[in-house]
């Protein structure tokens, strides 16, 4: 459907020009108002925004660099942490095998000292026993000996021939 004027123009196409005066006038008006009053604000405010959002975004870049460096910080002292406990761990490895070894030797020396201390006894009690056992020997020779010569030598020339073979054996030997 299309609208007719009076005339038979179109009045969608041609407008009138007193309509034409006014709505310039008025968009010069309000073009001449918000250019006084409103853009200022408004660019000011973008500005603003503009400064705000770029601000926002150094901060964050920097926020992320920093959580950067700091990642790094960290993965160096945890690396570093890592590598002293790696050298304590080796060091005390190394402390107990020392210790481990020293407790080797100092009970190989006291075994070995034990040992020897042990020898030394059986070696003393054996001549101990070997000396009690020539005494016992001794003794029990001179008793069947003198019961021997008693019953031998009952007669003075028997002693005295006897007194000169054990003289004569002393003095070859």
């Amino acid at each position: 459907m299309i609208i007719l004027s009076e005339g038979g123009n179109l009045n969608l196409i041609t407008p009138d020009p007193g309509l034409v005066f006014w709505t310039f006038l008025i968009f010069g008006i309000l073009w001449f108002l918000l250019a006084k009053y409103a853009f200022k604000p408004i660019g000011k405010a973008l500005k603003d925004r503009e400064t705000a959002i770029q601000d926002a975004l150094d901060t964050a870049k920097k926020t992320r660099e920093e959580m950067a460096q700091l990642k790094a910080e960290n993965l160096e002292l945890l690396n570093q942490a890592k590598e002293e406990r790696n050298a304590i761990l080796k060091e005390a490895k190394e402390i107990k095998e020392e210790i481990i070894s020293e407790a080797k030797e100092k009970a190989k020396v006291e075994a070995n000292k034990i040992v020897e201390d042990a020898k030394r006894e059986i070696e003393n009690k054996k001549m101990a026993a070997i000396v009690d056992v020539k005494n016992e020997v001794g003794a029990m020779a001179v008793d069947i000996a003198e019961k021997i010569l008693h019953k031998e030598l009952d007669s003075k020339e028997a002693h005295q021939n006897l007194i000169k073979n054990l003289v004569n054996e002393i003095s070859m030997s």
